[in-house]
């Protein structure tokens, strides 16, 4: 069993800048891919990025350049470096742990393992 728990999130300006983390429990956190969603009152979830030693990371297009995940495994920590944040990414925030392999990462059905959330909250 894996716990997930998310931080960072916040109120901030057009332009802004957070940093998101999340802090899993369990020794066995680099075992897994970790991956970042985000839901939108009103929307489904959606895939935002992932971070996995077989494939690396991968982005949803509309994050791309201004999204970066990392991940400290001697922490059992992700992150997620939100810049030139915009309203549109106003949503609860995500993270979670799936299979390190494969290629269902854009899927909310592929993880195992879900945080809590955290609220990003962009104002114009």
């Amino acid at each position: 069993q894996v716990q997930l728990v998310e931080s960072g999130g916040g109120l901030v300006q057009a332009g802004g800048s957070l940093r998101l983390s999340c802090t899993a429990s369990g020794p066995t956190f680099s075992n897994y891919a970790m991956g970042w969603f985000r839901q939108a009152p009103g929307k489904e979830r959606e895939f935002v990025t992932v971070i996995s030693q077989a494939y690396g990371t991968r982005y949803a297009d509309s994050v791309k350049g201004r999204f970066s995940i990392s991940r400290d495994n001697a922490k059992n920590t992700v992150y997620l470096q939100v810049n030139s944040l915009k309203p549109e990414d106003t949503a609860v925030y995500y993270c979670a742990a799936g299979p390190w392999y494969g290629s269902g990462y854009d899927s909310p059905s592929w993880y195992d393992y879900w945080g809590q959330g955290t609220q990003v909250t962009v104002s114009s």
